[in-house]
């Protein structure tokens, strides 16, 4: 399910170790957290005086009614951790590069310090859109969730029915599925069907043995995929 088993960490890392990042729903893996995990991340940062940093860019790309908790709602998070988030999926901002953070008081201080030098912040319209965005009413929003969905469930359907054992994510908009090589996968869907997936092993060892679609493409050319997929010896 794609939840770190905290207490696997090795001492010598976790002694070296300031920060620790976590983000659900997940990229690439589209893995959700499961009860209980934010509350025991939270012991652990306080076990071993870390820095908890939350990714939080999905949680509005959700579907069958699931709602992706925030980090901060866990007893505890503001001692220890500050929590992210992004314009770019949920209002199609990606080329404008805005965000925000929220959270314990000190931690953010120190990343506005940081954050003082390495730019010189963000364009003033692009600041004074994503106040409207946020503000403004969420239909596009919850149109988005439901065209992602759609396409969710034609991927999700095709493969299945093409003997592939896939579940259908809660959130993001990544289908994540295992093969036994990712990388001859790809490449085969690559040269021989015109698809391009995302080898597992290019987010690190874990994400071997797995590929990465993107629900990025209308439903109607993700059928076409599914059918050129269905035409390999696969």
């Amino acid at each position: 399910q794609f939840i770190p088993d905290l207490s696997a960490i090795p001492d010598r890392v976790v002694k070296a170790a300031r920060l620790m990042f976590l983000n659900y729903p997940n990229n690439p893996t589209s893995a959700v957290t499961l009860p209980g995990f934010f509350e025991e991340a939270v012991d652990f940062a306080r076990d071993h005086d870390l820095i908890i940093v939350h990714d939080n860019a999905y949680s509005e790309i959700a579907f069958d009614g699931y709602k992706a908790p925030s980090f901060l709602e866990c007893d505890g998070a503001m001692e220890v951790a500050i929590e992210m988030h992004s314009l770019s999926k949920t209002y199609n901002m990606t080329g404008w590069r805005i965000g925000m953070a929220c959270g314990n008081r000190d931690i953010i201080a120190g990343l506005s310090r940081v954050k003082t030098n390495v730019d010189s912040g963000v364009f003033d319209a692009v600041q004074k859109a994503a106040v409207t965005a946020l503000s403004g009413p969420q239909d596009a929003v919850h149109a988005a969730c439901r065209i992602y969905q759609e396409r969710r469930d034609v991927l999700v359907r095709g493969l299945c029915d093409l003997g592939f054992a896939v579940d259908a994510p809660k959130a993001t908009f990544y289908v994540w599925m295992a093969v036994d090589d990712c990388m001859a996968f790809a490449t085969r869907l690559l040269d021989e069907a015109g698809i391009v997936v995302t080898p597992g092993i290019g987010f690190g060892s874990g994400g071997d043995g797995y590929v990465r679609f993107a629900l990025t493409r209308s439903a109607g050319r993700i059928r076409e995929a599914v059918e050129r997929i269905g035409g390999l010896d696969l």
